[in-house]
């Protein structure tokens, strides 16, 4: 039996760290459906749950897209592609290769959390088949029955980013591009913050993305977590908090700290900040709250360090 689309996806927690911490959506066009994000390996049976629930089998399973590589977007590619025997992979064309050939990512995160957390994180990741998977080029669209997907490139969290708006909704499912909005933090009104974990942050090219996301969004699918209909004010705000964050990195460039210590440094200074925004729109954070941003905040920080590292030492070389 055909059925009729679903303009609006399915928001699946994926119970990654926390609940509402990270998520995936699935939608539906007549008899077929399409998971954006991925997630992790161990998030893969709440998807396919959640494509049961749907009416849904994973033959059924047309398109899988991943906005970027990160392991908590893109751990679980592989493992779903496995369980989706006629889906294909949509993404970046600087992730396609990530995919093919994981090995690089696997080795490196590995060497950050140790063999046995990386696999309490995300379990096993292995290449998907190099003709399963379709690169997408900026402002490229795919038409998917009644519905018409445009891929945009948007950097600034990472280089190989992409955000997908599906005319159905109207929306856009925006990866990392349009910041993070957990929905025990919602309880005052609207808060949004950027990530610019490692290795990519570039405020600029950031700035430029959101501007690019909200001029056709009417909603928006964050990752972390969920549709946002505010789309100005999230803007809005990204707008400020990026600009704060593009500060930072000149201070953390022209700093005389180094290494971890220089990340610490940037972590403490977006708490500061950010108790002071959180403040200001009445929402006032507790003992759970920070427990929440602690780990992208500690990250958030790093990234800043990177990127302020890696400009000192083009700067010696000119």
């Amino acid at each position: 039996m055909v059925r009729a689309m679903s303009a609006h996806p399915v928001t699946i927690d994926c119970q990654y760290l926390s609940d509402q911490f990270a998520a995936a959506y699935l939608l539906r066009e007549q008899d077929e459906f399409a998971f954006v994000e991925a997630n992790t390996a161990h998030a893969v049976p709440r998807l396919l749950e959640a494509l049961q629930a749907a009416g849904g089998r994973p033959e059924q399973v047309r398109w899988v897209v991943v906005t970027h590589v990160h392991l908590d977007h893109a751990g679980g590619a592989s493992a779903l592609m496995e369980a989706c025997p006629n889906a294909t992979l949509l993404c970046h064309p600087r992730a396609a290769p990530h995919l093919v050939d994981p090995s690089r990512l696997v080795a490196s995160a590995t060497k950050v959390y140790g063999a046995e957390a990386f696999e309490a994180l995300y379990g096993t990741i292995r290449p998907v088949a190099p003709e399963r998977v379709r690169v997408m080029e900026d402002e490229e669209t795919l038409a998917w029955g009644d519905r018409t997907w445009r891929f945009l490139h948007t950097r600034g969290h990472a280089n190989h980013h992409l955000c997908l708006h599906d005319s159905a909704s109207g929306g856009v499912y925006t990866g990392d591009t349009f910041g993070l909005a957990y929905p025990s933090l919602q309880r005052a009104g609207l808060f949004v913050f950027p990530s610019t974990s490692p290795t990519d942050f570039d405020p600029e090219e950031a700035l430029r993305s959101v501007e690019r996301v909200a001029a056709i969004a009417s909603r928006l699918y964050l990752t972390h977590f969920g549709e946002v209909t505010e789309v100005a004010g999230a803007a809005a705000q990204l707008r400020r908090h990026i600009a704060f964050c593009g500060a930072l990195l000149d201070r953390a460039v022209a700093s005389a700290l180094e290494g971890p210590e220089l990340g610490a440094w940037a972590a403490e200074v977006l708490r500061g900040y950010y108790a002071t925004e959180t403040r200001a729109i009445g929402l006032d954070l507790t003992d759970d709250d920070w427990s929440l941003l602690r780990l992208d905040l500690d990250i958030n920080g790093q990234g800043i360090a990177h990127v302020a590292m890696k400009r000192r030492t083009a700067s010696t070389r000119t």
